[in-house]
């Protein structure tokens, strides 16, 4: 069995190309490594199988002493070269790689002319203005390093749920599959599906707390055990991240998994409800409140959640909802939406190829996206004034959709590529193609690339314009928020959901974990207005069409139903949908 996974290795090798560059290494070794990267990023078939046949050479850009390297690290664990090479640097000198915009060239450099191994130096050394006077450097970019500081402070013990998610669903199903355990679940805010978290909450009920509590403290993902008990234990993976485990009896588990889930301020109204009623709602059970001078109602048997929540006179409520932010009293009026479910889509729109600066090409992500099961997919590489992401020329664009009409007419009817564009806007408002050019798509996603420093009014005036344009569909991550690295541009983003609704624009829920956005804490105002949401993954890679996972535990927690989203139209149906702007506003079929 493999220790180590293809994304470990990729990770790997993008380690030593940097520590190759701190020490400057010549050019051809270092691009040995990133060749490498960009062959397994490429590569979608079996990898485990790739290295059980030998077969790794095989792939273009993987030589047999990188091929050897590759084996033992992803065979043993560890890879001796690596951890040499590692040691030649100070080891705080790695911090400084976690910064927005310091590249393995500025590091070295302020390595060796400041000695600058640490982002406490570096600040200092940043307000003391001895930064900005380096060759390469300035007053802008010492600015901007400061800024990226302050934002590590600032994020630090957060996470991304998409970054946290895979392992913590893998440690889930072990814990699942553990003789003695009955049930077992992710509870606190990963169960709400916030789209930040700070630690990991494991509930398990079982008779035999003592075996569950070794296994989870010494599996293989855990880097630091912090706490060791019978009922509660808590490690620190090896992704940084917290994850504390609480061991429960089968008959407290309805109750604790409620409870650990929250939110606070839902679990406040939760006992409230319970008070009122003569009872006492704990993380153990529901039962008599000893206090009350309410003669108590007979309490129901509990066994699920559901149980709970109908114990209090509720529907039961998705984790999702649970914010306190109108639930309780839709659950109590018999209110709640029916929530969309991955089954749902039927396809996906704002996906990247390697005529931009995808890493899959066309017919690959046609293909990943037949193999999921969708019915279509929509290709909007990047517009021309993307250069850093190799955006498409006029010229180029037209002959991707040519290309897409040709595979359409291979596919036949039960599967269909979209032509479209991710189309920039400008600092004024425009487009970064003329309309006869748009015309000639099937959809149309306007983004921000650029100039995000506008203040509110004109950022805002600057989006209401691109999106009054009859040709673009949908606004894409309209936010322009990068979580945890980047703040959202200044924005009026109710009077943006107003000019979508009025002008017939959908606005993306833009599923890359990075983003999630739209947040979802402007959905329900979206859905008010009768503003339609297109999840869409931003894939740029065949795997990215995964992101749509998580596109749909943001789009529960905005209240969405399959209803409120456009791409769970099917083939057939999602045609008229991407042409009713059009339709309206230019009277063309």
């Amino acid at each position: 069995m493999l220790q180590k996974s293809k994304e470990d290795v990729i990770e790997l090798l993008e380690s030593i190309a940097r520590l190759l560059e701190l020490k400057g290494e010549n050019v051809f070794k270092i691009r040995a490594y990133t060749n490498a990267v960009r062959t397994l990023e490429t590569f979608s078939g079996d990898f485990n199988l790739l290295l059980e046949e030998k077969r790794l050479g095989e792939m273009g850009g993987i030589g047999s002493a990188l091929e050897d390297k590759i084996t033992e690290f992803a065979a043993t664990g560890v890879l001796p070269y690596f951890e040499n090479l590692k040691a030649e640097f100070p080891a705080t000198l790695f911090d400084l790689f976690e910064l927005q915009g310091l590249g393995p060239k500025k590091i070295k450099a302020l390595w060796e002319e400041l000695n600058i191994t640490t982002v406490e130096a570096l600040e200092a050394a940043c307000k003391e203005g001895q930064v900005a006077s380096l060759k390469g450097f300035g007053a802008k970019t010492a600015a901007n390093i400061l800024t990226s500081i302050e934002a590590r402070k600032q994020y630090a013990g957060s996470f991304r749920f998409g970054d946290v998610a895979a392992v913590a669903e893998v440690l889930l199903e072990e814990i699942k599959g553990l003789s003695g355990v009955l049930q077992a679940s992710i509870a606190g805010s990963y169960r709400r599906r916030k789209e930040v978290v700070h630690d990991l909450d494991f509930l398990v009920a079982t008779r035999e707390p003592v075996a569950v509590a070794e296994f989870f403290v010494t599996h293989s993902l855990v880097e630091t055990i912090l706490a060791h008990g019978a009922t509660k234990s808590s490690v620190r993976l090896k992704t940084g991240i917290q994850a504390d485990l609480r061991v429960v009896t089968p008959e407290q588990y309805p109750s604790a998994l409620n409870y650990f889930t929250g939110s606070k301020e839902h679990n406040i109204a939760l006992r409230s409800r319970a008070l009122a009623r003569g009872w006492t709602l704990n993380e153990y059970r529901l039962g008599p409140d000893e206090k009350t001078r309410i003669t108590p109602e007979p309490i129901p048997a509990i066994h699920t959640e559901a149980d709970l929540y109908r114990a209090l006179e509720l529907d039961y409520i998705e984790p999702e909802l649970r914010e306190d932010r109108g639930e309780i009293a839709a659950a109590a009026a018999h209110q709640l939406p029916q929530l969309i479910q991955l089954e749902n889509l039927r396809g996906a729109f704002h996906n990247h190829t390697t005529s931009s600066d995808g890493r899959s090409t066309l017919e690959e992500m046609a293909q990943a996206a037949q193999e999921l099961g969708l019915q279509y997919l929509g290709i909007s590489d990047h517009s021309v004034s993307s250069f850093q992401a190799h955006g498409l020329e006029t010229s180029r664009l037209l002959e991707q959709v040519a290309r897409i009409a040709e595979l359409n007419r291979e596919f036949g009817p039960e599967f269909r590529l979209f032509s479209g564009v991710e189309c920039d806007i400008l600092k004024d408002g425009s487009l970064d193609y003329p309309d006869e050019v748009l015309a000639q798509l099937d959809y149309v996603v306007a983004s921000v690339h650029a100039s995000f420093s506008q203040p509110q009014a004109e950022m805002t005036a600057r989006l209401i314009k691109a999106i009054s344009n009859p040709h673009v569909t949908m606004l894409g991550h309209m936010t322009g928020r990068l979580l945890l690295s980047r703040d959202a541009y200044a924005l009026d983003i109710p009077a943006l959901i107003e000019a979508a609704a009025e002008t017939g624009t959908l606005i993306e829920l833009n599923a890359n974990p990075r983003r999630l956005d739209m947040d979802w804490r402007w959905w329900p105002m979206a859905k008010e207005k009768g503003v339609r949401c297109s999840i869409n993954p931003d894939a740029h890679h065949i795997s990215h069409l995964q992101f749509l996972w998580n596109g749909i535990g943001i789009a529960r927690k905005g209240w969405l139903t399959a209803a409120d989203v456009v791409n769970t139209l099917p083939l057939g149906k999602i045609e008229a949908a991407l042409g009713a702007k059009r339709r309206k506003y230019l009277n063309v079929s």
